[in-house]
């Protein structure tokens, strides 16, 4: 005759207090259950049951906490938010079903009619889409402007400009903006800074830590870390977070449990993979800068890069992504692209697999021409992703790519 298993009552592994950004990633947010397991358990539940039909009513009404329904309360899906949560030093994360998701949901939840956003041009090309196509059909405006430019940032506020939003490093051309600053701008104007933290993460940067009020990721990208699962986060002060999540409870942006745990398990090594990356990006740069068919390398770890000193400053390591400029337009661009053989030709980043793409007709490709423009997405423009492969091998087959021009 079995028992009913009862909790480990010892080692838990929340009392985290001091924990460094490593042991975070593999240990926060796991309360273990019953069953006692090591890893982290998947709730593949649409519902919860209930114990009688007055906690039923007390869980719908607010009164009692507890799981209810899978869109918006799950225990995967719950540590998840957790750890993302703690390695970014927020208060609360609120996960969606993808990246644009968290962004969508975090304007439905913060922002109301005749709001006001300030925006860098240098974001990625859907964001420019769902700001200039879709809140504006919420009556919510958006204005433009040149990342690294102050001024311009303070001459675009409005009275009715209530968040600033930005990427650092950029998409595709890893420019890089002053969170600390931009962040002052906003609050003395009584505005919000959302960052996109995409492409550093918390093993490279963290902009909570820098002044923004909310950080935003698509956790399809590094997260994961292996191009698996679709899936995005809001990370916040709790007040904050308590809106974005009304909107995903109400909205269904949310993000599945097994998403959740995969996500979870790429956490695990998210900083080892991040600074080997970045290792072999930035000597992937350097010799980049010698090649004769190449006019420019966007890669704010060069020194030659306009914010290389700020990115120092801001950032641990200066990431994985790269961008390049070939000698011509996009006869030429394709020519690199379609010459590659081993990496992979797609639009997603942040994978142990390098990927390589074409910015102006893929990832950027719905602008109008003057978006690309001001953006700075030439036809000549090539975005590269470094994964963990061996680094001759990567070096080599873009060699095969330059060959062909």
């Amino acid at each position: 005759m079995s028992s009913k298993p009862k909790a480990p009552s010892s080692r838990l592994d929340s009392d985290l207090t001091d924990a460094e950004l490593a042991t975070l990633a593999i240990r926060a947010g796991h309360q273990r259950t019953p069953e006692g397991e090591h890893s982290e358990p998947i709730f593949p539940t649409s519902s919860f049951v209930f114990h009688s039909a007055a906690q039923a009513a007390a869980r719908f009404g607010g009164d009692e906490d507890g799981n209810i329904y899978s869109r918006f309360t799950n225990p995967t899906v719950r540590l998840f938010e957790q750890r993302i949560a703690a390695m970014e030093e927020g208060e609360r994360a609120v996960a969606t079903s993808s990246g644009m998701a968290a962004i969508l949901s975090l304007g439905m939840g913060l922002l109301s009619q005749g709001d006001h956003i300030v925006c860098s041009y240098s974001v990625f090309g859907s964001t420019v889409s769902l700001f200039t196509k879709y809140f504006s059909k919420a009556g919510i405006r958006t204005t433009f402007v040149d990342p690294s430019d102050l001024d311009a940032w303070r001459g675009a506020l409005e009275p009715d400009t209530k968040l600033l939003f930005l990427e650092t490093p950029s998409n595709p051309l890893a420019e890089i903006a002053d969170i600390r600053a931009i962040s002052e701008i906003a609050h003395q104007h009584g505005a919000l800074l959302a960052v996109d933290n995409c492409f550093c993460t918390p093993a490279l940067q963290k902009p909570l830590l820098l002044g923004a009020d909310i950080v935003i990721h698509s956790a399809t990208k590094f997260l994961d870390g292996q191009g698996r699962c679709i899936g995005g986060v809001v990370i916040g002060p709790d007040a904050l977070m308590e809106e974005v999540f009304g909107f995903v409870r109400t909205g269904g942006t949310c993000l599945s449990p097994f998403n959740a745990w995969v996500f979870i398990k790429g956490l695990e090594t998210l900083e080892l993979r991040l600074k080997a990356q970045s290792a072999q990006a930035m000597e992937l740069a350097q010799w980049l800068q010698q090649q004769p068919q190449i006019e420019r390398v966007h890669y704010s770890g060069l020194d030659t890069h306009p914010q290389h000193q700020l990115a120092a400053q801001q950032q641990s390591a200066f990431g994985a992504v790269l961008a390049f400029e070939v000698k011509g337009g996009q006869e030429q661009a394709w020519s690199v692209i379609d010459g590659t053989r081993m990496i992979s030709i797609t639009g997603n980043l942040g994978d142990t697999k390098t990927t390589i793409t074409h910015p102006a007709t893929t990832t950027h490709g719905r602008l109008s021409d003057d978006e690309r423009a001001q953006a700075g997405i030439k036809d000549n423009l090539i975005r590269v992703s470094v994964g963990l492969e061996a680094l001759d091998d990567i070096r080599s087959d873009l060699q095969r790519g330059l060959a062909a021009l």
